[in-house]
């Protein structure tokens, strides 16, 4: 593969996701960048996300909200989704691919990897639904 060409959008487009322990969507990318880079499109950026996940510089997220994710940290780690407030989270756990090696008893193919991602409420909204639920709980 040749070299890249050198790009400044594309360099702060890296730097500013490692910033972010957040996962930020490409729009969230473009609107931050857009103060630095008046001139950059919302197309240039995605471009650009899109190279430096195929060259693994970063990762792709897509955690079945719709849209895609990016994450600077390329080292094997899992995430959660929270499904009220959509935030994207690290979860420190241990590694588990030994679920390839369950997933293989039983199966004719041969499994080469998974993507796995957790869901449910995250620490905020888990506290907010128990503070709701006991301001209901004092109501009746």
């Amino acid at each position: 593969m040749p070299a890249l060409k050198h790009s400044k959008q594309r360099d702060a487009i890296l730097s500013f996701l490692m910033t972010r322990k957040d996962h930020p969507t490409a729009d969230v990318v473009y609107s931050q960048l857009r103060e630095e880079y008046p001139n950059i499109s919302l197309g240039t950026v995605y471009r650009n996300l899109t190279l430096l996940s195929d060259i693994g510089q970063i990762r792709r997220l897509r955690l079945g909200d719709g849209v895609d994710h990016f994450d600077a940290d390329t080292s094997p780690h899992y995430h959660f989704l929270c499904t009220k407030c959509g935030s994207v989270i690290d979860l420190k756990l241990d590694n588990i691919d030994y679920i390839n090696q369950l997933a293989d008893v039983g199966f004719d193919g041969q499994i080469a990897g998974n993507v796995t991602y957790f869901y449910g409420l995250c620490g905020k909204c888990t506290k907010e639904k128990c503070s709701a639920g006991e301001e209901q709980t004092d109501v009746l």
